[in-house]
């Protein structure tokens, strides 16, 4: 199956953005400047780092404005989830990308007598960034921080489906670097499918799994290295010795944040039946304190990416017991906040990655069901726990498997500098954030260095008889 099938689905959202220079031009001029070395000098890193950094400060009352007209996300959502972490993350990596850069010398076996080895990093040399569209600018730059850290070109694919973020961000980029070391390509099917099918060193995806497949497959001809960033169905497990109210009103930010619309957000709560009921009470309060009577004239509630996004979910919605008022604006591109009430497991809303503002809620009698009921499903990107007993949710981490985990709290651990963010098994491979993104676009080179000022003779045949006793003492 060749790379542009798989995209048929959205020829209908195609958008048909002229370029300055063709993508093989672009390939050619990344290709011209990294054999140079350019990228090589940290010096020259970090000038590039603060660059993007001065121009993410330039441009972001047009990046929130894009975000606004993309997503309805509001000017203080913008700065929370998407300008400061970029921020954070340029700022984090200045600070350190000199000592994660360094040639690490590493212990020498009695079998190199007379060597020394070092470990170097080094860049993988033109890197594909194809970011989504939920947080279109966060999830374009993070990785290209990284990229450009470890001393790497980038070509950056923004998602077609927030086109006002996609203009600021090629405006942004084409205005502070050259395409020599940095592009963007906007488009759709036709440009997404041209990039894939040219040679890059390594490919950086952020997307659902149908598509994370089919660059998996196009990375293949090519035997490029990759990192994909995924999804799937994080739960939620709320034990009975939790705190109820915490937990709700954590849960109710985590999930209506973007209208939901977060590949980490909670995507189905598993609950003890016996406190079903004061959840259920404590997250409607919420609800209504985070965005009114009426969260359609909130200014903190976002709206749906698009129209076929929009039907997706109201057709989930079908047949289905909602513990909140169900309301939907197709126009306006509004679905209301909504909380499920046992939903069955086999229905569509429990099968799919729901990516909006849809709340499953399912009860259990012993921790054990909840736990058997996220195993046998695919593993997810995130897992969340809410109890106060530490034995239980060092049970839940041992027993399930997930990309990251937050006991008590819910996406807070994408903004740790320290912390992994990557997903396992159908929610992707691969990680980044911190030094994990240096090491991510980085090949790590084994060095053994061995003076010439003497020889040892025994490595060299004929071996002498005591030769095997001695291999197997050293």
């Amino acid at each position: 199956m060749n790379s542009g099938q798989l995209f048929n689905d959205l020829n209908s959202l195609s958008l048909e953005v002229p370029m300055p220079n063709s993508i093989d031009s672009i390939i050619e001029k990344q290709n011209a400047f990294f054999k140079k070395g350019f990228t090589l000098d940290l010096k020259s890193r970090k000038e590039r780092l603060q660059k993007l950094l001065e121009a993410t400060n330039r441009f972001q009352e047009e990046i929130a404005e894009a975000l606004l007209n993309d997503l309805g996300k509001s000017y203080e959502e913008a700065l929370l989830t998407e300008i400061r972490e970029v921020k954070k993350e340029i700022s984090y990596t200045l600070k350190h990308v000199s000592k994660w850069a360094k040639i690490k010398k590493v212990s020498t076996p009695l079998t190199l007598f007379g060597s020394k080895s070092f470990i170097q990093p080094e860049p993988f040399g033109k890197i594909l960034i194809i970011s989504p569209w939920n947080y279109p600018f966060n999830l374009s730059i993070m990785p290209l921080i990284a990229a450009i850290a470890s001393g790497n070109t980038g070509v950056i694919k923004p998602s077609e489906l927030a086109p006002n973020t996609s203009s600021v961000i090629f405006k942004m980029i084409s205005e502070t670097f050259m395409e020599d070391e940095i592009a963007v390509i906007q488009g759709a099917v036709k440009e997404t499918t041209e990039l894939l099918d040219k040679k890059f060193e390594y490919i950086f995806f952020t997307g659902g799994e149908n598509v994370g497949k089919i660059i998996m497959g196009s990375a293949a001809k090519h035997l490029t290295p990759l990192t994909l960033e995924l999804g799937g169905k994080s739960p939620v497990i709320v034990c009975k010795d939790a705190d109820i109210k915490t937990a709700a009103k954590r849960i109710a930010w985590a999930k209506f944040t973007n209208a939901g619309q977060t590949c980490v957000a909670p995507d189905y709560v598993l609950i003890d039946q016996s406190v079903k009921n004061e959840f259920y009470n404590h997250i409607k309060e919420n609800i209504l304190s985070f965005y009114g009577n009426d969260p359609k004239k909130s200014s903190f509630y976002g709206r749906i990416i698009n129209e076929r996004h929009f039907k997706r979910l109201r057709e989930l919605l079908k047949n289905q017991k909602s513990i909140t008022m169900v309301e939907t604006d197709e126009d306006k591109r509004f679905i209301s906040p909504v909380v499920l009430d046992e939903p069955e497991a086999e229905s569509p809303v429990m099968k799919e990655e729901i990516f909006g503002p849809v709340l499953p809620v399912l009860s259990f009698n012993e921790i054990s069901e909840a736990i058997d009921f996220i195993t046998i499903r695919p593993k997810p990107l995130a897992l969340y726990a809410f109890t106060e007993d530490k034995s239980i949710s060092q049970m839940i981490m041992e027993k399930t498997s997930s990309g990251g985990v937050c006991i008590n709290d819910a996406l807070v651990h994408l903004s740790s500098h320290n912390l992994p963010f990557g997903g396992v098994g159908t929610s992707g491979m691969g990680s980044y954030h911190g030094e994990f993104g240096f090491r991510t676009f980085s090949h790590y080179k084994a060095i053994v260095s061995t003076t010439t000022k003497f020889d040892l003779p025994l490595r060299y045949p004929p071996f002498p008889k005591w030769f095997g006793r001695l291999m197997n003492i050293i």
